[in-house]
């Protein structure tokens, strides 16, 4: 990352002393106040629905000019069902408990102190993110109900969007007569990034999510700290003692439901004793969604048996994020060559076994090493909202402060409150 000039790092700098002005008075909202507010932002995203789909025209259409490909059109692309899925999430927020305050443990010491630990707020968190416009208002709803101020930097592919749905937030709050600085955006290049992510002292917390290069970006840069949310390289394997019919199932659920996204399947792994079985039907369902196959020499065999076209596989695909209709194939010997393939290609994300095996069910949930681990159920389900969590900020694959789907506790911080009646030491 370039250097910014000291006109950019004074604007960012101004921004988040905004933003922690914002936080201050967003720590101490009760939770009432703040489910009114989630609902009244909702409502307000929901009757913007017209405006909001034409700004993200203005978007895609650039996009497409730009020769950007469809897996990525169709995450930056908004329609009134996905606008309406995005005030329902800010419902679903409201529903949910409010994390600051919570008493985490706490105890009485023999000496007579009352010591509890109880969440409270990060302050300022920056989120930096490509082309997800909803994230921006999933961002915003989690922020207020975690007592956070958000500063937004999304990518420039959805600069239309993102304007467009800040611009609705900020006048909700202002209607509900909350700080406006709870939710800013950032509308610069690299270099904003750059200033927030250094601000260390004005910005508490930095969340990259996207694709590698922007997460490693911000993961070397930073002196801010940061929760990684890694890229999604995930696999299914059909074991020995799976059930056919459900492994198709899900295999094809993982891989073509919503391609585009990090908790799609990028590998199908098949153990030898179910591949001839198994894998023939598997492979023409796959290749008739319009999946390019990338197999091993088993699968490839059982690919072409069937007339199905397949490119031999190599490291390079094994190791992919494809956000598109693409996957490798390949067969293991066993359930333990399956879980070394996975040790050695996967991120960490989600891993999905398909087996009535209980003894091979639980040797992959104890020895896989993912912030998911999936048993006779697709990838697609590591989600916040499919969790129960309401919206999400992303998913962490990794092991500090927070893994998996992180919503509303992963947002917040603990603090010591010890009271006495005049105990020294």
């Amino acid at each position: 990352m370039s250097i910014p000039s000291a006109q950019v790092i004074d604007r960012i700098q101004q921004t988040a002393r905004r933003a922690r002005v914002a936080a201050k008075r967003l720590a101490l909202l009760p939770r009432a106040e703040k489910d009114r507010a989630l609902l009244a932002l909702a409502d307000a995203v929901a009757a913007a629905t017209d405006d909001v789909v034409a700004a993200n025209a203005v978007d895609l259409a650039r996009g497409r000019s730009h020769g950007m490909p469809e897996s990525l059109q169709d995450r930056l692309r908004l329609t009134p069902e996905r606008v309406a899925a995005i005030a329902q999430a800010l419902r679903d927020l409201a529903s949910l408990p409010d994390p600051v305050g919570e008493v985490v443990r706490g105890s009485t010491l023999a000496n007579g102190l009352q010591i509890r630990q109880v969440r409270v707020p990060m302050g300022v968190v920056g989120m930096v993110y490509e082309a997800r416009p909803n994230v921006t208002v999933d961002a915003a709803g989690l922020g207020l109900k975690s007592g956070n101020a958000m500063i937004l930097r999304g990518g420039s592919a959805a600069a239309s969007s993102n304007a467009a749905l800040v611009g609705v937030l900020r006048d909700a709050l202002a209607a509900q007569g909350l700080p406006v600085d709870s939710v800013q955006l950032l509308d610069g290049g690299h270099d904003d990034v750059t200033a927030l992510i250094t601000a260390r002292g004005l910005v508490d917390l930095v969340i990259p999510r996207g694709g590698a290069e922007l997460i490693q970006a911000v993961v070397l840069e930073a002196t801010v700290p940061v929760i990684e949310t890694g890229i999604g390289n995930c696999h299914v394997y059909v074991d020995a003692g799976a059930d056919l019919a459900m492994a198709h199932d899900i295999a094809m659920n993982s891989k073509t439901h919503r391609p585009s996204v990090c908790n799609a399947a990028e590998s199908l792994i098949v153990h030898q004793d179910v591949a001839q079985e198994f894998l023939p039907k598997i492979l023409v369902d796959l290749a008739a969604a319009g999946v390019r196959l990338y197999a091993d020499e088993a699968a490839g065999r059982a690919a072409a048996s069937t007339g199905t076209a397949y490119l031999p596989v190599t490291d390079t695909q094994w190791g992919k994020e494809f956000h598109g209709l693409e996957m490798s194939v390949g067969v293991v010997s066993s359930l333990a060559a399956a879980i070394e393939h996975i040790d050695r290609f996967g991120t960490g994300h989600t891993e999905v076994i398909v087996t009535n095996d209980r003894v091979a069910a639980r040797r992959f949930t104890a020895e896989v090493d993912a912030a998911a681990v999936m048993v006779n159920a697709s990838s697609r389900f590591t989600d916040g909202g499919e969790f129960g969590f309401g919206a999400e900020i992303g998913i962490s694959t990794q092991k500090l402060h927070a893994r998996g789907p992180m919503a509303l506790p992963e947002l917040t911080s603990t603090k010591w409150v010890v009271e006495g009646d005049g105990q020294v030491r």
